[in-house]
């Protein structure tokens, strides 16, 4: 196996021999081989363990051990304690995952902070084949199934071609010795049921079942790069990037067949997994939205659009006052500055000129609301602002955008957009005030 993780190195990893590594240990016998095949073969490690505090005495021992392992090794560790139960209640994950988002996001920190280039994690063959039944059982993807990537990142797995038996008959060969966790015998995690009671069964029919397995994987793996090539030419067909927004054109994705695949390729990556609400979207009225847990999808005329949802309105109106000596006003949407002027300059969405006399206090800047109306410049009469926004087609996330200048309770400006023509500047006007966003 020594030669074999050797080969393996040097034709897929050759930059790992100048590189400072990170080597994440929990005393386990497949972090301990790791260790033990990356020390023969001259990389540069320093230990990671993460202490979780889920076995009491048991998770104490295991740090003991590897702390008496890395002075007898003559290396460098960091050992971190987390309190996983409380973590996992207030996030309401999983143990399991709560445990591996406080263990990756302190593996980002080392790299980031210390200045280290990788993270080397032991999984192996038969740790890929329980992460593809796991994700088949949940209902998954093609990347579902393609299995655990040998590199993401900075996270590299250099184990992946070695199965848990070859790993074994190294620990056993080299004598090494290494810390059991208990709880790898408990079936109650969907894991260890298929470690000891499924995945056996299927290599008693095939003993060559994992590596036929490793093959399917590779060409699952195969034709996924096929896909994303594919998906790359239909991504440049039929999305365009407006205004930090993705809009999907629907007329295109309909010329597709099955678009519901199509849709799923293009969103997968933003936690959506409504698929039959999104294809539906295709079909639907303007305004209809579906959500996931970080982003909005918005029909639109002719387009879907994505948002985040950082970006959709929230139940705390914010209101802006500007002072008597209308003093600049820092807004989340840039700064209005009042300048007094001598004439009228240019002018554009950004920038209006007002009669001062006109304005009364409070003057105030906030979201447009349902009933507002203002006088068009340039126009004849009034009109509500939703009319307004209808004639110059904003989509809702545009709408929901929108803030409005207000004199007492009359709209003076929709901002960025159109000027009211009550406070426009004529031949009685004594004093000009610029008002433009920066």
């Amino acid at each position: 196996m020594l030669q074999r993780f050797k080969n393996h190195i040097q034709t897929q990893f050759p930059e790992l021999f100048q590189k400072r590594l990170i080597l994440a240990i929990s005393g386990g016998i497949d972090s301990i081989v790791l260790l033990h095949l990356c020390k023969t073969v001259g990389l540069n490690v320093a230990l990671a363990h993460c202490n979780f505090g889920l076995r009491a005495d048991e998770s104490d021992a295991d740090e003991a051990f590897l702390t008496a392992l890395a002075t007898h090794l003559e290396l460098e560790m960091f050992t971190e304690r987390f309190n996983t139960e409380q973590y996992a209640s207030d996030t309401k994950l999983s143990i399991q995952m709560a445990a591996r988002e406080l263990r990756y996001r302190w593996f980002e920190e080392l790299v980031s902070q210390l200045k280290f280039d990788y993270v080397l994690v032991a999984h192996h063959a038969d740790d890929n084949l329980e992460t593809f039944f796991i994700n088949l059982s949940r209902g998954t993807g093609l990347d579902g199934l393609t299995g655990i990537p040998e590199t993401n990142g900075y996270i590299l797995r250099p184990l992946l071609p070695f199965s848990r038996d070859e790993i074994a008959a190294y620990a056993n060969q080299q004598q090494l010795q290494w810390r059991e966790d208990s709880s790898n015998s408990s079936t109650k995690y969907l894991r260890n049921k298929l470690r000891h009671e499924v995945i056996p069964i299927l290599k008693d029919i095939n003993p060559q079942w994992l590596q036929n397995f490793s093959k399917t994987q590779q060409h699952l793996q195969d034709t996924k790069f096929l896909v994303d090539d594919y998906m790359t030419q239909v991504y440049n067909d039929v999305v365009t990037l407006d205004d930090d927004k993705l809009k999907f054109n629907i007329a295109k994705l309909l010329k597709y067949p099955k678009p519901k695949a199509y849709l799923y390729e293009l969103l997968k990556s933003y936690q959506f997994t409504a698929w039959d609400d999104i294809l539906n979207l295709l079909f639907a009225q303007s305004g209809k939205q579906v959500f996931s847990e970080t982003h909005r999808l918005l029909r639109d005329r002719e387009y879907l659009i994505l948002d985040t949802l950082d970006n959709a309105p929230n139940s705390v109106k914010t209101n802006y006052s500007v002072n008597t000596d209308f003093e600049d006003v820092d807004t989340e949407f840039g700064t209005l500055v009042f300048t007094s002027v001598s004439e009228i300059g240019d002018t554009n969405s950004n920038c209006i000129y007002v009669d001062q006399d006109t304005l009364k206090h409070p003057v105030i800047i906030r979201k447009w609301e349902q009933g507002d109306f203002f006088y068009p410049l340039g126009m004849q009469g009034k009109k509500k602002l939703s009319k307004y926004f209808k004639d110059e087609k904003l989509s809702l996330f545009e709408k929901e955008a929108v803030w409005v200048l207000c004199s007492n309770t009359e709209i003076v400006w929709v901002i960025n957009r159109r000027a009211d023509g009550r406070f426009k500047v004529n031949s009685n006007t004594k004093h000009i005030l610029k008002i433009e966003v920066q």
